[in-house]
């Protein structure tokens, strides 16, 4: 049900007020709506009336945001972006379908990217837009239909489809391994290690898992799995890798295992999106799809 009409001001009104929160000048805002500034100054002072609160604090020919009027001025331009965005959408793809994905970015450039076209080219009119987003998000506060998620199956306000158990390696490039005589887990202790950082008991539960007795493991730390597997590949220490994004550097000889014990990571990947978009059209045929053919390349 909509808000009763005094709570929905007009979108000439709301402009206005943003520009000059924006610009915290009246006459800059008017320059950039091309109008006078006593016309934003009109407009202006209508939403207050309308709202009946007062948004400026008016210092001779200064204006200055209430704390009311900050706090407004962070929501309204929030919600005419997202209208932007939606319009943008709707004239890029007009009888298709848009969806906007949030993917981990590693994830997004290795494997996604490129098999993203066989998804397009079944779903003809659909248009899948990505962003990039590390953690968890409050769906309601974003434009995202849905999200790439890596971790437990929480995320608050959402629902969760899985999609695929990962499996990690440790591996460095071939000299990098000659070069310091790995060839048993408790070699790796005296082996510069990679970490990253949103996984930082990674080796340790490698070591647990391997019997190998540590005491505290120190390296070089990343935040993406991207910049790891390329310190791996440029020789500067072993990296616990996700094995079904490093297959082409394995394939190619750029990297290889450490130690060939693979280990099965504590979290798992889930497609995320919120209970009312789960019907969605484009979000139901690339769930299917994505599912799919993550169980096809797994089980192959």
């Amino acid at each position: 049900m909509l808000a009763a009409r005094r709570f929905l001001p007009s979108l000439s009104l709301l402009t206005a007020f943003e520009a000059a929160a924006r610009t915290g000048s009246v006459t800059a805002a008017a320059r950039e709506l091309d109008l006078t500034q006593s016309a934003v100054s009109r407009q202006i002072k209508a939403l207050e009336n309308q709202l009946g609160v007062e948004l400026f604090l008016r210092e001779r020919q200064t204006i200055r945001l209430t704390v009311a009027g900050d706090s407004y001025a962070r929501e309204i331009r929030e919600a005419l972006r997202r209208i932007s965005s939606a319009s943008l959408n709707l004239k890029a793809n007009p009888h298709g379908g848009t969806l906007n994905l949030a993917i981990l970015p590693t994830f997004g450039a290795r494997w996604l990217a490129p098999r993203l076209g066989r998804f397009l080219e079944a779903n003809a009119g659909i248009t899948v837009n990505l962003v990039t987003r590390l953690s968890p998000f409050d769906f309601r506060l974003d434009s995202i239909d849905a999200a790439i998620h890596f971790g437990d199956a929480v995320w608050p306000g959402a629902e969760l489809a899985f999609l695929m158990q990962e499996e990690t390696l440790p591996a460095c490039s071939p000299g990098f391994k000659l070069a310091h005589g790995i060839e048993t887990p408790d070699d790796l202790l005296s082996a510069p290690l990679l970490h990253l950082t949103t996984r930082p008991d990674a080796w340790e539960r490698w070591f647990t898992e391997n019997g190998v007795a540590f005491g505290s493991v120190h390296g070089m730390l990343f935040d993406q799995f991207a910049t790891a597997s390329q310190a791996a590949v440029g020789g500067l220490g072993v990296a616990l890798l996700p094995t079904f994004l490093i297959r082409e550097e394995l394939k190619r000889g750029d990297l290889v295992a450490a130690v060939n014990r693979p280990m099965q990571s504590a979290q798992r990947y889930y497609l995320a999106y919120p209970r009312e978009r789960s019907a969605y059209p484009p979000l139901v045929k690339f769930r299917t799809w994505i599912v799919e053919e993550l169980a096809r390349e797994m089980a192959g």
